[in-house]
């Protein structure tokens, strides 16, 4: 049988892997592709676990009384289907008007799919709803990034370079658990005399392995970048030529880091002065150096802010645009990166143009072949569009692509409400997920090994995915399902199922934009084992490094602006006296929707657990392995006892990837980037009683044990 390379439907490492189908199963085998070079993680090599799962949606479901959600599910035809659907988009759309109808994207979804989706919402349905899930990863990162330097790009440098670099800070990042095929470069770079430091409020596998590990208060990161750029700036180790020579803002910002003097820092973070001198010293004397950023420091109501106050800090270092130095931050999801680039986002087109830019507008509607005045303005951000739904102004007949809301999204039980007050729910997924459950049409969509198109990796570099086997046989691409959708709706002409053309569209309306694939072809990458974009031309090499010269940025200059801390949107209390906090296990991904069918993984990590400090289990009366209870304002959920002195006592910490842990998670969203505060919520603690059942539950549910 034929080989076929490929790449791991997991995170946005997106290693490379050889697929061969063989009778009964497909031979999975790691590839030497550049970024894994021969690595994978446990979740890789189980992958083809998935494309024969029992679980699979062969053909499409409806209820069997319409309408009804209670009713059960039966199989039905793609005809059938998609006469409910398009009926229910009519139907809302003539009495709610063309906002009434929505999308919800991922950030697995391949690039093709992602810009036929926003092109969909907007040209086919004529709606401003779309957004994603992406919204609760990156989007922190990204606007501090766009705001500062022009451009979002996760990596500004390929991945290899950490390696060459002799200090890096990891903030608010457990790549030896999300990402374990790339601790290799962290690896290569401890070898070669390298100091990292890990910034998290647990000692994670990350942090054993580094010189230093600071453990401060959740939520209070912003303060330790503003206290560490203090000192930089007392001791003078601040890079005077380049903040002249390269960027502009600086001023206001060294007058802010006034009030963050290291004794006041350290009250506030409960990271020693002494720990906040050594790590500044290191990233300013003992370089090359760079500063990483991740969900940790990102997923907070001032998650923009805190990842600013990181960008400042290594702007006022100099160290980005310098050879092995410089800020990223670390993109999770699949195509998490391409996925923010190409329009299914609330506000933007293709290319990462604005959506409220009358020039990209007509850019953009020239390549569609529509009027400008058609497309529609921005809409709401993903948790703003869910808690709308199912109201006179809100979305009422929804469309879920690749995306499990139902227990990724922050108060999950007020989610799940809300789904169940639209009018119309539509899901496309390859398993029954939690969200799909609770749909009144599920659509089965071929998976990762049975389709073509791009990702965008972590590094900015655009990758082919490729069809190892043919999908099953009433199972249809996404890109199908949105090019006969869009048919049934008078829109047909717009639209094409063939991956390589809709690439190449999205080319051309991507040409001149930020994220520029104008010079991408699927020969190229072919041929070049990916290009990294910007590409603007078939001539141009692609752009593995960016800001060695300058900035993308009106003035050439990066920006520095000024942050200050502010509290969390919600304190411990005396009724709610601790901190959790969420995060990745090494055997799980995301929502689970995938991972939690994969047996070795499931024998590995069967269960959530809550990672909680010794000294606040004795005062619970809580021995490692007990059921304990979380309780927060939004809910409670049931977990099994993990006793660790790696982590604060007073924080718990819970894995997202099963229902439960985002029961109690605060939707308090941050200003600029629309990002529900996943990081901190305040939360009781107390021991389940043996023989007491246990469940994630809302407020309404909640009895006294």
């Amino acid at each position: 049988m034929t080989a076929t390379q490929t790449h791991c439907p997991y995170c946005a490492l997106q290693c490379g892997m050889t697929l061969t189908p063989e009778i009964p199963r497909v031979r999975l085998e790691p590839a030497a592709f550049p970024v894994n070079r021969g690595g994978l993680c446990a979740k890789g090599f189980t992958a083809a676990d998935l494309l024969d799962h029992p679980d699979r949606l062969l053909t499409p479901l409806v209820r069997k009384e319409p309408g009804n959600r209670e009713s059960p599910l039966r199989e039905a035809t793609w005809e059938e289907a998609y006469e409910r659907i398009v009926t229910a988009i009519r139907g809302s759309q003539e009495r709610f008007g063309p906002d009434s109808v929505g999308c919800f994207g991922g950030g697995g979804l391949t690039n093709e799919k992602a810009y036929a989706l926003g092109k969909f919402a907007r040209v086919a349905l004529r709606s401003s709803a779309i957004d994603y899930n992406g919204r609760f990863c990156m989007s922190s990162a990204a606007t501090a990034a766009n705001r500062s330097l022009g451009i979002d790009r996760g990596l500004p440098f390929p991945l290899a370079d950490v390696a060459e670099a002799r200090t890096v800070m990891l903030v608010g990042a457990n790549p030896a658990d999300a990402m374990p095929p790339s601790m290799q470069y962290l690896d290569a770079g401890r070898a070669n005399g390298a100091k990292h430091i890990v910034v998290d409020p647990r000692r994670t596998n990350t942090a054993n392995g580094a010189h230093m590990h600071l453990a401060p208060l959740p939520g209070t990161d912003l303060a330790l970048a503003n206290g560490m750029l203090h000192i930089a700036i007392r001791e003078g180790w601040i890079d005077e030529e380049y903040i002249a020579g390269r960027t502009e803002g600086f001023a206001a910002v060294r007058a802010a880091t006034n009030a963050y003097w290291p004794e006041r820092v350290e009250r506030m973070t409960g990271v020693p002065e002494a720990s906040l001198r050594e790590a500044v010293r290191l990233l300013a004397t003992e370089g090359p150096s760079m500063i990483l950023t991740a969900r940790g420091a990102e997923q907070h109501s001032n998650g923009t802010d805190t990842a600013q106050a990181w960008l400042n800090l290594a702007l006022a270092l100099g160290l980005v645009g310098r050879p092995f130095s410089g800020y990223g931050t670390i993109t999770g999801q699949g195509n998490g990166q391409g996925g923010r680039e190409h329009g299914q986002k609330a506000d933007q087109l293709p290319g990462y143009r604005r959506l409220d830019d009358p020039a990209a507008r007509a850019h953009v509607a020239a390549v569609w072949g529509i009027d400008p005045a058609e497309l529609p303005q921005p809409g709401r951000s993903a948790y703003e569009m869910i808690d709308a739904l199912g109201t006179d102004d809100g979305v009422r007949v929804l469309w879920i692509l690749a995306s499990n809301i139902a227990v990724s999204a922050p108060h999950t039980s007020h989610v799940v409400q809300k789904l169940k007050d639209l009018d119309f729910l539509v899901v496309s997924d390859i398993f029954p997920s939690e969200t799909a459950q609770l749909a009144d049409v599920i659509l089965p969509t071929a998976q990762w090994a049975e389709e073509e198109g791009t990702m965008t990796n972590l590094e900015g570099r655009v990758i082919r995915r490729k069809m190892a086997l043919p999908p099953p046989p009433m199972v249809k691409s996404d890109l199908t399902v949105l090019t006969e959708l869009a048919g049934l709706l008078g829109r047909g002409e717009f639209f094409t199922d063939e991956p390589e053309a809709v690439f190449e569209e999205l080319r051309r309306a991507s040409a001149g934009g930020i994220a520029d694939y104008a010079g991408i072809s699927y020969q190229r990458i072919e041929a070049e084992q990916g290009v990294f974009w910007p590409c603007p031309d078939s001539g141009h090499p692609g752009t593995p490094r960016l800001f060695a010269e300058s900035f993308p940025t009106a003035s050439g200059r990066a920006r520095f602006v000024r942050v200050d801390h502010r509290d969390p949107a919600e304190l411990p209390d005396d009724l709610f006296p601790y901190v959790l906090t969420t995060g990745r296990n090494m055997q799980q991904y995301q929502s689970g929707t995938q991972t939690r069918r994969v047996r070795a993984l499931n024998v590995a990590l069967p269960e959530p657990r809550a990672e909680i400090h010794p000294d606040l289990a004795r005062r619970h009366g809580i021995a490692d392995g007990d059921m304990v209870e979380l309780r927060s304002r939004r809910g409670a959920a049931t977990l099994r006892a993990r006793l660790s002195d790696g982590i604060r006592p007073d924080t718990v910490f819970a894995p997202f990837h099963w229902p439960g842990a985002n029961t109690l998670t605060n939707p308090a969203l941050d200003p600029h980037s629309k990002m529900p505060a996943f990081k901190v919520c305040a939360v009781a603690l107390s021991r389940v009683p043996e023989g007491i059942a246990v469940s994630a539950v809302s407020p309404d549910e909640m009895v006294e044990i």
